[in-house]
């Protein structure tokens, strides 16, 4: 098999009850808000830049594996400040592009659909 083909990552994205079917490769881009920006066009997505500050990025997913279900840096004390206790409710900018989202679904929440 080619590196290519192993580097692939396919997920689901939902967006206002719409489902996107999304393919990627590992390290295309930064992060998954910088991905969602790019491939979905999501406004007002990300207003920190990625810094895990502002839970403009929030994202429902299910299916991680690996690394990416570890919530690191500022993302703890994010969803803190904000009252998001659900495990699954993450900041997108905090999930690195890998083939550990690969099979997920990402649901794309605003700030009122928490």
């Amino acid at each position: 098999m080619n590196r290519i083909n192993e580097d692939k990552i396919q997920f689901t994205v939902i967006e206002y009850g719409k489902s996107i079917l999304v393919n990627s490769y590992t390290n295309e881009y930064r992060n998954l808000m910088i991905l969602l920006r790019d491939k979905v066009f999501i406004d007002e997505f990300g207003e920190c830049g990625g810094l895990g500050r502002c839970a403009t990025c929030l994202v429902r997913v299910t299916g991680l594996k690996g690394a990416a279900t570890q919530k690191e840096r500022n993302e703890p004390i994010t969803l803190q400040k904000y009252g998001i206790e659900e495990d699954a409710i993450r900041l997108s900018c905090q999930i690195l592009i890998t083939s550990d989202i690969n099979g997920a679904i990402v649901e794309i929440l605003d700030q009122y659909n928490r």
